[in-house]
């Protein structure tokens, strides 16, 4: 018979998995430092280059919505295992791409899938184990959970512009292809000490559901997609947009990696205030702070400025983002978590092939992004309007039905 470890050691191995897994995983935040050399090595412009960052966020909710599919099929150290070799097999191919198909599959599709599988794996035994300990601040650990892709990124992000320097761009992308099987291995190991498992176990009562389910559901959905598009087009376009507007490439790489901190400490940041004030405070108010960033930015464009209200824009989208990982326990609860954040991350993906993809074509067009940071302000204000509708008390609206 196995003999686990105590619980307090049992949730360290496991979030040591967690982190271990998503930190590579979130590097795909930082592809706008990629998008010169890209453009210069296989001869694509930024709307070709939005397309597959667009296509690797599309293919990470699909594996984020297959994954939950496949709990009973393997064991989870299996499951991780052949996400984790399909996200590094990708990145390897994307490293020898030679145009956009081999590019869009290896970067889009490859590592979109197996990222999406195992961050929903994980997020999922993650869950259960925090409930069956007993642990507190769960919304806390959420959004430390969700800010490790942006963390993942502030850290990319400089050590690809230094490799970039030093090496060129198919070294770089090879060298993330062994950091993710190296890191895929690790996180199985942790995963396999902890114990984790991806289903409450036998006999353990159903997770009740919140009354007004449906209608929830889609209030969120709409929130986190608003918020995101205007979020996901300055993590995917930071290092150019900064850029377009005046400023140099060491300014450029300096704004990728502060905001992407930024959005990292925001998204904890928002799972801790879900853990102590009303869900439609805490989301309309994330809305509100990216709201007078738009703003700000199209009444006094400029390098500087443009660092600090992309910061802003970026900061409202991970407090929605910390604040939705959140509400999903709250309203849903841990047994329905993984299958739940699936599907809420499909607003995440309709985000992403979204504005992000159109500020590219914008850009193409007009050679600047002043239209793309116009509609981010419509869909903040909208997002400060859908928020006040949720429910104020998530743990009041549950119900046994």
């Amino acid at each position: 018979m196995t003999v686990l470890p105590a619980p307090g050691r049992r949730l360290a191995l496991a979030l040591g998995a967690v982190v271990a897994m998503n930190l590579p995983l979130g590097t795909v935040y930082a592809f706008s430092v990629f998008l010169r050399p890209l453009e210069t090595e296989l001869g694509l412009n930024r709307a070709a280059l939005s397309f597959v960052f667009g296509t690797a966020v599309l293919f990470f909710t699909v594996g984020m919505n297959v994954g939950p599919l496949l709990y009973r099929a393997a064991a989870p150290v299996a499951l991780l295992a052949g996400c984790a070799a399909i996200a590094a097999t990708g990145m390897a191919l994307a490293a020898a791409a030679s145009g956009l198909v081999e590019l869009t599959l290896g970067y889009g599709v490859m590592f979109g899938l197996g990222g999406g599988g195992a961050y929903v794996l994980l997020l999922q035994g993650m869950n259960l184990m925090l409930a069956a300990t007993g642990a507190g601040r769960r919304g806390l650990v959420n959004g430390f959970i969700v800010s490790l892709y942006p963390a993942g990124a502030m850290i990319g992000a400089p050590l690809f512009g230094w490799a970039l320097s030093a090496w060129g761009l198919r070294p770089t992308l090879a060298g993330l292809a062994l950091t993710l099987a190296a890191a895929g291995t690790l996180s199985c190991l942790l995963v396999a000490a902890a114990g984790m498992r991806l289903e409450p176990p036998a006999g353990a009562a159903a997770t009740p559901v919140p009354a007004g389910g449906r209608a929830i559901f889609w209030r969120l959905w709409i929130v986190f997609f608003l918020a995101a598009a205007a979020g996901l087009t300055v993590l995917g376009q930071a290092h150019g947009m900064v850029q377009a507007y005046g400023g140099g490439a060491a300014l450029a790489l300096f704004a990728t990696t502060a905001i992407t901190g930024c959005i990292a400490a925001a998204r904890i940041g928002g799972g801790f205030l879900a853990d102590r004030l009303a869900v439609p405070l805490v989301m309309g108010g994330a809305h509100a702070l990216a709201l007078a960033g738009d703003l700000l930015l199209l009444g006094f464009p400029g390098p500087l400025v443009s660092v600090a209200t992309l910061a802003m824009i970026g900061m409202g989208y991970g407090v929605i983002s910390g604040s939705t990982a959140a509400a999903i326990g709250l309203y849903w609860g841990e047994g329905h978590y993984g299958r739940m954040a699936g599907r809420l991350y499909i607003a995440w993906c309709a985000a992403a092939i979204s504005l992000p993809v159109l500020a590219g074509r914008l850009f193409d067009l007009t050679g600047g992004y002043h239209p793309a940071i116009m509609i981010a302000a419509g869909a903040n204000l909208l997002g400060l309007v859908i928020a006040a509708g949720l429910p104020a008390a998530a743990r009041a609206a549950r119900s046994a039905g």
